[in-house]
């Protein structure tokens, strides 16, 4: 993929040293990253999800933070809000030689400080929390005793990942005068909160904080055994290809309707019977509707049974679609012409009582495609 390094003045003036990676085909959006407290742009986090942004012919920029990595200023002299105005800065940058970030991606407090700097960047279609603290004040954890000193004296030198940074009390100053509840509660931006449960520097009980915060459209997903820094390649590319979230259908021939349905890391094929033209050589349209319910129906009720540590052994969900009159519909709101119903038939398997076989067909309700079915759901088409 093409790599630009690039310069541009941060909040304190000093020039923020920058990567702009392009994907070979002209961008479909561009995404701006922020990385870890105290760390860079070109951690292995920030390189593999930049990879598979890029993949996905989504532009992507990161850069350093005033006095990290390769760009100037002192360290010591910066804070949270100044994170955030390095951020604003950046997707100037981007404003103004390219398009605007659609895309906000933060890592650890970078995700933080992207939650915060989202309502100053008006083109920002939605936002991504890696590992993020709900509150940037959960950074003061990783000062150990020397925050003490830090209160009293001024300043206190903190080893950080094995390096030695000057920390002012003008730091936790600022990070504790955050009002991170009410920043996210305003965002009207989606949001996907990744979090791994097994994260020993940022506890998962951060993304739920998040999660609850916000409002829809939002989503949290699991980053199983990853680690905080998301060292594993398989981890950082995962979150990468999730966000690109694009489901690319093409006709491929040699049936009338036969489409090929491809995403960053699986391909399917789409068709229509025999009956009206098609050749059969894939799923229709309805079938994969239907198998994207029945998919999240099994799902959510396996991380319920997991998180419940209920003896589920086995999920089975058969799902049918069919057009009845709305007047057939005694609990519809519709009363004329028809109405698309949606049958569900879950089978549990495994050594339940009937509390837990009720409340599971409950959470059967709550997959997010289902509450989408059941939502205002808005569609916008345009010419590629």
């Amino acid at each position: 993929m093409p790599s630009q390094k690039i310069e541009f003045p941060g909040s304190s003036g000093a020039l923020l040293a920058a990567r702009l990676d392009l994907p070979d085909a002209p961008a479909r959006a561009y995404a701006l990253f922020a990385h870890c407290f105290t760390c860079s742009k070109d951690t292995k986090a920030a390189t593999y999800i930049t990879k598979a942004l890029v993949e996905a012919d989504i532009a992507v920029l990161r850069f350093d933070f005033t006095g990290l990595g390769s760009s100037e200023g002192d360290f010591s002299n910066t804070n949270f809000s100044s994170n955030i105005e390095d951020l604003v800065a950046a997707a100037s940058w981007l404003r103004v030689h390219h398009a605007a970030p659609a895309i906000l991606v933060g890592h650890s407090l970078g995700g933080a400080a992207v939650l915060a700097a989202a309502e100053r960047i008006p083109e920002a279609l939605a936002l991504a929390t890696v590992g993020a603290p709900f509150d940037p004040a959960h950074v003061a954890k990783q000062f150990g005793a020397a925050a003490g000193a830090i209160a009293q004296d001024g300043a206190a030198q903190v080893s950080l990942a094995g390096r030695a940074f000057t920390i002012r009390k003008q730091f936790l100053d600022d990070i504790t005068s955050q009002s991170p509840a009410a920043r996210i509660g305003k965002l009207k931006r989606a949001l996907l909160v990744f979090h791994s449960p097994v994260d020993t520097t940022v506890d998962i009980q951060n993304a739920q904080e998040i999660y609850l915060a916000a409002k829809h459209p939002k989503s949290f997903v699991s980053l199983d055994q990853a680690d905080h820094l998301l060292t594993r390649a398989e981890d950082g590319l995962y979150v990468g290809h999730v966000l690109a979230g694009v489901v690319a259908v093409s006709e491929t021939g040699p049936g009338k309707f036969t489409n090929t349905v491809k995403t960053a890391t699986h391909t399917i094929h789409a068709d229509e019977p025999p009956s009206v033209g098609g050749s059969d050589r894939g799923l229709s349209p309805y079938e994969l509707l239907s198998a994207a319910l029945g998919a999240c129906t099994s799902m959510t009720l396996r991380m319920y049974a997991d998180l419940k540590k209920l003896p589920l052994e086995r999920v089975r969900v058969e799902v049918m679609h069919n057009k009845i009159h709305a007047t057939d519909c005694a609990e519809c709101e519709t009363r004329e012409g028809k109405i698309d119903r949606f049958e569900r038939v879950v089978t549990l398997e495994g050594a339940l009582d009937e509390t837990q076989r009720a409340k599971l067909l409950e959470i059967a309700d709550k997959c997010p495609v289902h509450r989408t079915l059941h939502a205002e759901v808005q569609v916008v088409t345009r010419l590629g």
